[in-house]
């Protein structure tokens, strides 16, 4: 045991096998498996959580009450720990007042420079905003030529509609002579009776001079005169040169407008002096969605195409629907989409004065109908504000959407924000543009003189910040995004850098596969990022699969050989060198290539039919074209940003699920999409949890459990006591344990320590009450069954097909360690993609399915990647076909059909680089991933 280590002895947490390790310190660390062996019950479980416990417990029991505790591992002891920070694969902000911006506190040093150094302008009229001291107005008149003729004035009305007879002879009395009236000047005597329906600018003639040395006195007296008779303004007009304005209040000239000091808070829109008023500084607002309401412009009125009429097929709504078509010349079978503009506005937003005339039926009497129609938009903004209860708002509120501020169009500051400048620049201006284009700007960014000396140190820290963005390849993205739109593995590197940034040193860092969402190309720019850390002092654990980390590693731990209970144990712990050379290391044989996932020996053409997608324009796409052949596998890739998800998910499923499953999601745009009719269902599988509570759990998911629970109820137990399935809910009354509401624990708030769970005493954790449990089906419980693993389960109801089916399909899927009744928030993301997989493969399909996975590989050791091809393959096989969005290259080489996008991120994608067999895809030069590709192709 040295300083040099960290000294693990004795770990037992959740499934690791008493483990003993040693790790080293100020390296970087890679902890491997496969699924579910027990990465990270070691790196966040045990060694994390005991670093960040230690570290709280250093502090007063005031300031532990304000933490979140975490519970002492199970372990024996740990020696040579650092205070710990994790970075995982988490959303960092559900609020959405959260951007990149506030996230990595770029936008906090923005606020500053703002503020200090940039000029205001009027939001009227756009002319500059400057207020100067009357010694600088002084300065600057002195500063003229000598023997320049100038002549002071007060502009004291502007454009005002009267006579102004009052105020003449004021100004007489007072003892001026002379004004300048609409733009002549002339005495005050002769200017005559004004005409009081006309408007009118006067300004008051304070002196006139010859510029000469010594007339600094009378200058500051005449210019503060002239600025007690306007409210700050004076007005210079110099012979045979251009009028010079000032003014002492940061006012505009032409528009009369003051302007408040700027500070920090001026650019806040999290503060009312700088939130623009209608959205209150969140850059959006909820109002009625027309896509929503017509989700399906296929459709005509008579089959529903406004979906809030969908449902209404009376005799007299109809009539009133040809009533109103017909009063525009057209009828209720024509397609919504080829329904004239001037009808479709009508329908939305009203008739206007025009009115539907048109008789039925009402008691057996004959009813004649004509006022203006009010339309639908109208109605249901009527209805909201009207609404008394919130179950009648959150029906009108499925047909609400989140649009852009009109206001201050999405950049969240009020107009006088807005206008201020610095060479130009606006604040919405800069935290529009990518990191990229960002970096770029602060770099040519050139300042002089006073704005120099103030502006120097905000830019270095912007500059710095933007870089390790830009260095773990968020180059994309752009500062004014909200941070809940960022994917986990976005998030996670915004934190890395943001670490990065604050250079701490002796730290205990630990990430969770931080190259999730990660194209190749940016990886040796993540791994330098990482390496960053480590050589400041810090020792860096990493939970990863990427073959480039693991390698690029100082360090490397294998768990394994399996997952679940047949994982834990430390199968490797060495340098990646050695790792290679290890034959107990199921990761070291397929790094060697011992193993490896062969490329496919034939291509799939698909069953001949194709989805074609014209003018996908949504987010960054340009206005693409693309053909997807079906009965074929089918992988989106390209660079992080390239546009794959807005492609994939926010285009392609959201418009086919509009179609096929009448979804009022709304879609990207596009000018159409063919080939619909050879899909009968789309399904989209993601990573979301299959439950947000300790009572989803696969089983419930899954639907195995009603079986499960239909065997219980027929067993002679049962019939002999009249339970019925529900007896055997955990959720409800009857057959649960209330003392613990069928959870089976009990939390218990400790105040300043974490809270405790202790399983319920008198359930003992089984979750049901004593009746229950005395039900046996071959001589077990329903706890014990909630209690197997998939496995386990799978022998116990062997000769049951239903349950059977269910089982097999996780089991097939790779998650035969999971227990039944496993809490879904325990489940990473990519295990609870694969329970949402096996449902779909347990059920019968048609064969013509689409299904979509976004990065399905997230969490999948290459030997779980493997095994997962597998299964796509079989439903691809079965007719059906599948999209994946993904950056591993052996699921890419195993595709039979590729759309790259790209070639960059933010703006500079949205193209299509190529499409194809990987085969073709390699031939593409632009193709960055046709250049990682090409390699592992061993045919070319």
């Amino acid at each position: 045991m040295t300083s040099d280590n960290i000294v693990v002895r004795g770990a037992r947490q959740h499934n690791l096998k008493n483990i003993d390790l040693d790790i080293p310190k100020n390296k970087l660390v890679v902890i491997t498996g496969l699924s579910g062996s027990g990465k990270t019950s070691l790196a966040f479980d045990t060694l994390y959580a005991e670093g960040q416990r230690r570290y709280v417990e250093s502090l007063s029991t005031y300031a532990r009450q304000f933490l979140e505790r975490m519970e002492k591992p199970d372990v024996d002891f740990i020696e040579g720990l650092s205070p710990a920070i994790a970075i995982e694969q988490k959303t960092a902000s559900h609020n959405p007042r959260s951007t990149i911006g506030t996230v990595t506190e770029i936008y906090d040093y923005l606020r500053l420079l703002f503020a200090r150094v940039g000029s205001p302008h009027c939001h009227v009229c756009g002319k500059p905003v400057t207020s100067q001291s009357l010694d600088e107005m002084v300065d600057n008149l002195m500063s003229l030529n000598a023997g320049t003729r100038i002549t002071i004035l007060s502009p004291v009305i502007t454009d005002q509609v009267g006579s102004h007879e009052k105020f003449l002879k004021q100004i007489l009395r007072q003892g001026f002579s002379r004004i300048r009236l609409n733009g002549k000047l002339t005495e005050i005597e002769l200017a005559g009776n004004l005409d009081k329906k006309l408007k009118h600018s006067i300004a008051v003639v304070i002196d006139r001079l010859i510029i000469k040395p010594g007339l600094q006195n009378r200058l500051a007296d005449s210019l503060e005169l002239a600025l007690n008779q306007s409210n700050g303004i004076a007005e210079i007009e110099v012979k045979d040169q251009a009028t010079i304005f000032f003014s002492e209040k940061a006012t505009c000239i032409t528009c009369k407008t003051t302007y408040p000091p700027l500070s920090p808070a001026s650019f806040s829109f999290n503060s009312p002096h700088g939130a623009c008023s209608k959205c209150d500084g969140l850059g959006s607002i909820t109002e009625i969605d027309p896509d929503l309401i017509v989700p399906n412009t296929e459709l005509s009125l008579r089959e529903g195409a406004v979906s809030i009429w969908a449902q209404r097929n009376s005799l007299h709504f109809i009539e009133f629907m040809e009533a109103l078509s017909a009063a525009y010349g057209t009828d209720i079978y024509t397609p919504y989409k080829n329904l004239s503009s001037h009808f479709k506005n009508a329908l939305l937003h009203g008739s206007g004065e025009k009115s539907v005339k048109f008789y039925f039926e009402r008691n057996e009497k004959r009813v004649f109908y004509e006022k203006p129609y009010e339309g639908i938009i109208p109605k249901l903004e009527r209805r909201y504000k009207e609404a008394q209860s919130s179950s009648a708002r959150e029906e009108i509120q499925q047909y609400m959407s989140f649009k852009p501020c009109s206001e201050c169009n999405g950049s969240r500051l009020n107009a006088t924000s807005r206008s201020v400048k610095i060479k130009g620049y606006t604040m919405e201006y800069v935290t529009n543009l990518s990191v990229g284009n960002a970096v770029r700007f602060f770099q040519e960014l050139q300042l002089s003189g006073r704005q120099k000396t103030i502006s120097e140190r905000i830019i270095n820290e912007v500059r710095e910040r933007l870089e390790f963005l830009n260095q773990v390849g968020l180059s994309y993205l752009t500062l004014a995004r909200s941070a809940n739109t960022l994917s986990g593995g976005e998030n996670q590197r915004i934190r890395l850098a943001t670490q990065i940034a604050s250079k701490l040193t002796g730290v205990l860092y630990v990430l969770d596969e931080p190259s999730i969402g990660l194209h190749q190309r940016d990886n040796q720019r993540l791994l330098s990022a990482l390496r960053h850390m480590r050589d400041l002092g810090n020792t860096v654990i990493v939970v990863e699969h990427d073959e480039e980390t693991i390698l690029a590693s100082d360090h490397v731990i294998d768990i394994g050989p399996g997952a679940g209970i047949l994982g834990g144990n430390i199968m490797f712990s060495g340098t990646p060198e050695n790792l290679v050379k290890e034959k107990n290391s199921l990761t070291g044989q397929y790094i060697s290539g011992e193993k490896k996932i062969e490329v496919p020996s034939r291509r799939r053409s698909g069953n001949g039919n194709r989805i074609n997608i014209k003018g996908a324009c949504g987010n960054n796409l340009k206005n693409i074209n693309i053909e997807i052949p079906l009965g074929c596998f089918v992988c989106v890739t390209g660079v992080s940003g390239s546009g794959k998800s807005t492609l994939v998910i926010e285009t392609i499923y959201n418009a086919l699920v509009q179609r096929l499953h009448r979804s009022r999601t709304s879609a990207g745009p596009c000018t159409g999409i063919d080939g619909l009719e050879s899909i009968d269902k789309v399904v989209n599988i993601d990573q979301s949890p299959i439950g947000r509570t300790p009572r989803s759990n696969p089983a419930t998911y899954t639907g195995v459990f009603t079986h499960i629970r239909d065997i219980f109820s027929r067993t002679p137990d049962s019939r002999v006591r009249s339970f019925k399935a529900g007896r055997f809910s955990f959720n409800i009354k009857g057959g649960r344990c209330e003392a613990c509401c069928g959870d089976g624990i009990i939390k218990i708030e400790m105040h300043f320590l974490p809270d405790v769970y202790v399983t319920c005493d008198v359930c003992k954790g089984k979750r049901y009450n004593r009746e229950t449990l005395e039900v046996r089906y071959k001589g077990r419980n329903i706890a014990d069954v909630l209690d197997m693993t998939v496995r386990q389960s799978l022998e116990f109801f062997e000769k049951i097909p239903l349950i059977h089916t269910k089982l097999n399909a996780l089991a097939d899927v790779g998650l035969d360690y999971i227990r039944l009744g496993q809490p879904a928030t325990t489940l990473s993301g990519g295990e609870a993609q694969r329970v949402k997989l096996s449902s779909e493969l347990s059920k019968k399909g048609t064969g013509k399915t689409l299904y979509i996975l976004d990065e399905p590989t997230t969490g999948l050791h290459i030997a779980d990647i493997e095994n997962l091809l597998k299964i796509l393959n079989r439903l691809v096989d079965s007719g059906n076909t599948v999209i994946t969005i993904e950056h591993q290259l052996d699921v890419i080489k195993s595709a039979d059909y590729i759309i790259d996008l790209g070639p960059e991120g933010g703006d500079m994608g949205g193209y299509i680089v190529g499409s194809g067999t990987p085969e073709e895809l390699v031939l593409i030069p632009e193709s960055h991933t046709g250049r990682y590709l090409k390699p592992i192709l061993t045919d070319l």
